[in-house]
């Protein structure tokens, strides 16, 4: 799995520290959840999306599909 929170993150310039304190959980959970080691609850996806002014699928991809601004077919 891959996710684009950081990058929605950095967009609204929160810390991982503040993300995590407004969606209560740990900071570490935040590192975690960026570097796609770690499958949120559908409730904690949720709130991070909410938080950050995405949708759920703005913020996460899984191996068998192409992240948003991707072209796989054009080489």
């Amino acid at each position: 799995m891959r996710t684009a929170i950081k990058e929605h993150r950095a967009r609204m310039n929160l810390t991982q520290e503040q993300l995590a304190e407004k969606v209560n959980v740990r900071r570490e959970t935040i590192v975690f959840l960026e570097k796609g080691k770690y499958n949120p609850s559908l409730r904690l996806a949720h709130d991070v999306a909410r938080v950050l002014g995405v949708k759920i699928d703005d913020l996460f991809f899984f191996d068998d599909e192409e992240a948003p601004g991707t072209d796989k077919g054009s080489d």
